[in-house]
């Protein structure tokens, strides 16, 4: 796993609303330091973390909200009584997205076009950049599908998919591709998307 520091390089990043979506790879764990990282390095940037029921497993919603001082994180799934379009509130809302980490299952999904989750929904419709950063199970880079899905995301003119790296992985200890990469990577990535975006949405 990449363990944030407090020294992490901080690269431009000029979006005003970001959208920071976590589903359940074992990173999620770390999205409170990175909430608070986020809003030490760019305070006029207003963060919304949504997280998948899956990613609730790794980290808790107290933390997330504590660290990113924003309230409480929205949770991927549609309320049973709901008070607005939630869906269309995280697709118009933000001019940045990002997913860290995005399990294998999420990029199917999302691959797939399909939208049974407010937030898949949201980034089927937005007109947003994403950028994806999926984490993988040893040797999931290796699959047929998931390259399909791969290529299919790379072909959309808002999405940049940046390649899971060498990390250690958690279950066995040994080294190989399948970790999410550094979120400041990731923000550097988003600011340059951003920059060929915009002309084009303007």
């Amino acid at each position: 796993m990449n363990q944030p520091t407090p020294q992490a390089a901080a690269p431009d990043f000029h979006a005003k609303r970001l959208l920071y979506i976590t589903t359940g790879g074992i990173q999620a764990m770390l999205l409170p330091t990175w909430m608070s990282w986020l809003r030490t390095h760019y305070p006029d940037t207003e963060v919304h973390s949504v997280l998948t029921p899956s990613a609730r497993r790794f980290v808790g919603t107290t933390a997330v909200a504590a660290a990113g001082g924003r309230g409480l994180p929205a949770t991927d799934a549609w309320p049973t009584e709901p008070d607005r379009a939630l869906h269309v509130d995280l697709a118009t809302w933000p001019d940045a997205i990002l997913v860290h980490p995005a399990t294998m299952h999420f990029v199917a999904r999302l691959s797939l076009g399909l939208a049974d989750t407010p937030a898949l929904l949201a980034l089927q419709c937005t007109r947003a950049p994403i950028v994806i950063c999926p984490s993988l199970p040893p040797n999931g880079h290796l699959n047929p599908a998931y390259q399909r899905h791969i290529l299919e995301l790379s072909e959309r003119d808002n999405v940049t998919v940046l390649p899971p790296v060498n990390g250690v992985s958690i279950t066995t200890g040994e080294e190989g591709i399948g970790t999410a990469v550094y979120l400041p990577h990731a923000i550097s990535a988003l600011e340059d998307l951003r920059t060929w975006t915009e002309p084009a949405t303007a």
